[in-house]
């Protein structure tokens, strides 16, 4: 076998070893982000209403006025605007490969679930809801590993919403919500609901009160009243805190001082449009087998 075959032969069991483990796309220079609207029409992409985002936030527009924090608003991330343009091709690349080449192994044509407790297996499976779904009071457990990836495709055949009105997403111990993509053709929106994952949406996201842990990246604008969010860049640190527990936040300069012989911060590049960082730790100790003293969030 000479070289160029061997490099095609490569390649095409590279390709075949991603369509069997229906691994979900990178997302690139936009996995840094914990909320990002690709929006650039309309200033306001972002609006944080009482709520407290535990990451980066990102908008395409160039307008200051892009990201709209009011009422105790909280952003411990970087704030840009407008993100690079190599940020909104990685995110369209990631949705337009989620829509396109992974397809669906499981299908469900139910478009409401109430008072019900669901399971979902994790990767090789591709679990799509075929259009609109709607989660009330729902127990949505993801079967699998600390170390499985899980991917949910909601509109996977018709236009598709994604609606969570007490929807809690219960995974494996050990396992990381930023292992869990969902792909929304369409709006996703979030009510009092313990929500884990990283939604990529077609149209905006909503999110009211309750948890988000990982990332919430939209086409169109997104809204966050009350709650918190908690980014992947947060939760590689800390864990992913259930709906109600308290959060304890310190900036990364107390969190430098303290801690710093542990070699445990932040990385934020220094440019005029970022801010400190912060993390946030749950006191009741974390996902990934370390332990929180509920005091200062040392493990």
């Amino acid at each position: 076998m000479n070289s160029c075959q061997k490099y095609f032969s490569a390649f095409a069991l590279a390709l075949l070893s991603q369509a069997a483990f229906a691994q979900a796309p990178t997302l690139g220079a936009a996995s840094r982000f914990a909320v990002l609207s690709a929006l650039t029409t309309s200033p306001g992409a972002v609006t944080c209403t009482g709520a407290i985002i535990n990451g980066d936030v990102g908008t395409a527009s160039s307008n200051p006025l892009s990201v709209t924090q009011t009422e105790g608003c909280v952003i411990t991330g970087a704030i840009i605007t407008p993100v690079s343009a190599t940020v909104l091709a990685n995110f369209d690349t990631a949705y337009a490969a989620l829509k396109s080449n992974v397809p669906c192994t499981v299908n469900n044509s139910t478009a409401a679930f109430t008072d019900t407790v669901l399971a979902l297996d994790p990767s090789p499976a591709v679990n799509c809801f075929t259009a609109d779904v709607t989660f009330t009071r729902t127990k949505l457990t993801l079967n699998g590993g600390a170390n499985d990836t899980w991917l949910i495709k909601v509109g996977s055949q018709a236009v598709g919403a994604l609606t969570g009105t007490g929807l809690s997403v219960v995974l494996p111990t050990g396992a990381s919500a930023c292992n869990v993509t969902w792909w929304v053709d369409a709006a996703a929106t979030m009510t009092d609901s313990d929500f884990r994952g990283t939604i990529l949406a077609g149209a905006a996201i909503t999110t009211t009160r309750g948890t988000f842990a990982g990332r919430a990246l939209a086409k169109a604008a997104v809204t966050m009243t009350g709650g918190s969010v908690i980014g992947c860049g947060a939760l590689s640190g800390a864990s992913a805190c259930k709906a109600g527990e308290r959060l304890v936040c310190r900036s990364k300069k107390d969190r430098h001082d303290r801690d710093r012989h542990h070699g445990d911060r932040d990385d934020d590049d220094d440019d005029d449009h970022k801010r400190k960082g912060s993390v946030y730790y749950s006191p009741f100790g974390t996902n990934d087998g370390g332990k929180s003293d509920g005091k200062d969030g040392k493990r």
